[in-house]
């Protein structure tokens, strides 16, 4: 059975700026990455799935569960598809303490978690990112691998069905990148949950990637045999 079953068309903007996404893929694969150039189609692709755009047709599936069904009527709200998102600069909130940061959007409504909260899922996210000793830092007194811990910490703590990643690595030089791309392949290794990944760079595929999905222009494209990872 198919991790991911994806076909989806989106009509975005008019006249000369008009662009049109037309993506169709499945995989069995439970780490799939989405590659391809700025402006590609990949970052509308993957807020379709987990359901901050509604496509105009089309379906996603993830595992058994269908999320979006265009002509079954089926548009699964955001909060209910179940998945974990990873931000490019991983959208920590500065004033809030790194476990205040995790438990950020657990339960609806809750956009101020206490300080000092002792939340089970909260903190076996911390446990699991190895910050259990670093709950009460703020943003700005971690490292940039803390950081990405942080967030990929709080896309975990409400036991999310996958993990999506949206060009974790994009804004960094390529020093960090690297450190912080070998530091992340080292906690999915520890995690048994399905992730997709967008990116431009070859240095993600070749470092995540089960399968490759590649996307120009709003379709999906053949992957060259030189370029396979």
């Amino acid at each position: 059975m198919a991790v991911w079953d994806v076909a989806i068309r989106k009509t975005l903007g008019a006249g000369a700026g008009r662009f049109e996404l037309d993506v169709a893929f499945a995989s069995a694969a439970p780490r799939l990455v989405l590659f391809g150039p700025s402006g590609a189609g990949k970052s509308v692709t993957l807020r379709a799935i987990a359901g901050l755009m509604r496509p105009d047709a089309g379906r996603v599936r993830v595992g058994a569960a269908t999320l979006f069904d265009a002509a079954a009527g089926i548009d699964v709200a955001v909060e209910r598809r179940g998945f974990g998102y990873v931000f490019q600069e991983y959208g920590l909130f500065p004033h809030l303490t790194v476990r205040q940061n995790v438990a950020f959007g657990l339960r609806r409504g809750w956009r101020n978690p206490p300080r000092h909260l002792k939340e089970p899922s909260v903190e076996r996210a911390l446990a699991a990112l190895e910050l259990d000793g670093l709950g009460d830092r703020l943003p700005d007194e971690l490292s940039g691998g803390q950081r990405q811990r942080t967030a990929v910490a709080r896309a975990l703590a409400p036991e999310p069905r996958a993990l999506l990643l949206d060009e974790p690595f994009a804004a960094l030089d390529s020093g960090l990148r690297a450190r912080l791309r070998a530091e992340l392949v080292g906690l999915l290794g520890r995690l048994d949950l399905p992730m997709l990944l967008i990116t431009h760079d070859e240095g993600d595929v070749a470092a995540f990637a089960d399968s490759v999905i590649p996307i120009e222009a709003g379709r999906v494209v053949e992957r060259h045999a030189a370029g396979n990872a």
